[in-house]
């Protein structure tokens, strides 16, 4: 075979190895995700099979110290091709990088832009491998059609990496007192003005949740929500309704018992927007996070009137989930401010809540009065 095809060989492949095992260790240290781990760890030793099967031959044709493309690598993401622009090749950080000279120390301004030029790098690399493999001189050696397999399994994965990725600010948020404001637990008073009590509080997290009211109705109480949220810096969700969530921008979709797949909310939402989902076992739990859930609701932990024929699972089923999965967890049902602390105790990231605030005269002490009993046994938990 042709050293210079070998040269090429040896290189890509490289190449690939490299920028896989920086996507395996994004998704294994970062998402804590086994899945996407387990299916970059089985695409990188497929190609290392390949290199194995070549052996010795390949190292004996390696020549980095000649190579003349050696002093002229452009240290830039290979996403920014023609066929694919960059995202990130009109970024600050490369513009002033290139100005002063740095093109072989790029930086990237996140971890989005990381995984963009790693994964590019090894799909252009699969995709020299796999034209090499055309050739009667090495298509004894190469398998075309599996380096098109491939290829085509990163795509999906980079999608997942980067989608997943661009939601870890919001679920970041998911770490104190989430305010379900229900028309029925409102009693006539005005959702915008409940909902300003509540944001002064120091709610995180507010969800919309109408179960009566027409999408005619509800959209203009969206929007101003929404708006509402936005300039408070705070998440806004909606419930159940995905043509609402989508019409108004909103941070992310809540999905409950019987409702619409998670799955098919995943696929419907842009890759910016999270999902909730409500689970009462760990199956489901795990099942539901396969399916592309961002955040796992679990409840009810104790008896409550806000939500009829809610089940009961408790504070044990809390503790199980938590142990079973690495998403953020969200406790739900009948707490308030004498056992919220259990609530946390037991792993919960957020607490959700719809009486403990709305049916008390004062909503804006009331909100405080639970973000601080958070505050105190998150404290607890870590000393």
């Amino acid at each position: 075979m042709p050293h210079q095809l070998l040269r090429i060989v040896d290189a890509n492949l490289n190449r690939s190895a490299e920028g896989l095992r920086v996507l395996e260790d994004i998704a294994r240290f970062v998402l804590s995700d086994a899945t996407l781990s387990q299916q970059l760890r089985t695409i990188r030793h497929s190609l290392a099979e390949v290199g194995e099967s070549l052996g010795i031959i390949l190292l004996e044709e390696r020549d980095s110290e000649h190579d003349v493309g050696r002093e002229n690598v452009i240290a830039r993401p290979p996403s920014a091709s023609a066929s694919r622009p960059s995202v990130i090749a009109s970024h600050p950080s490369v513009i002033a990088s290139r100005r002063r000279g740095n093109l072989n120390r790029q930086s990237y301004p996140d971890l989005v832009s990381l995984v963009e030029a790693n994964a590019n790098r090894v799909e252009e690399s699969l995709r020299v491998l796999e034209e090499l493999a055309k050739l009667d001189e090495l298509s004894s050696k190469l398998d075309a059609v599996k380096f098109e397999k491939v290829r085509f399994l990163l795509y999906s994965v980079e999608k997942e990496m980067v989608s997943r990725l661009t939601r870890q600010d919001k679920l970041k948020e998911l770490t104190g007192l989430y305010v379900i404001v229900d028309r029925q637990v409102l009693g006539g008073r005005d959702e915008l003005e409940v909902a300003r009590e509540v944001i002064q509080g120091g709610a995180k997290v507010i969800q919309l949740r109408d179960k009566q009211r027409s999408m005619v109705e509800l959209l203009p109480v969206a929007e101003r929500l929404k708006e509402l949220c936005l300039k408070a810096g705070i998440l806004f969700i909606i419930n159940d309704y995905l043509d609402l969530a989508l019409a108004v921008d909103a941070d992310g979709l809540h999905i409950g018992y019987g409702d619409l797949p998670v799955h098919v909310a995943r696929r419907e939402l842009p890759m910016t927007k999270i999902i909730g989902s409500s689970v009462t076992t760990v199956s489901r739990a795990i099942e539901v996070g396969d399916e592309g859930a961002d955040y796992i609701s679990v409840g009810s932990m104790f008896p409550t009137e806000s939500k009829e024929g809610a089940i009961v699972v408790g504070l044990d089923m809390l503790k199980q989930v938590r142990e079973a999965v690495s998403s953020p967890v969200v406790a739900i049902g009948g707490i308030d401010k004498s056992n919220i602390g259990e609530v946390i105790a037991a792993g919960a990231d957020c607490v959700a809540v719809i009486s403990a605030v709305l049916s008390k005269p004062d909503v804006k002490k009331a909100t405080k009065g639970l973000v601080n009993e958070i505050r105190k046994a998150k404290r607890k938990c870590q000393g």
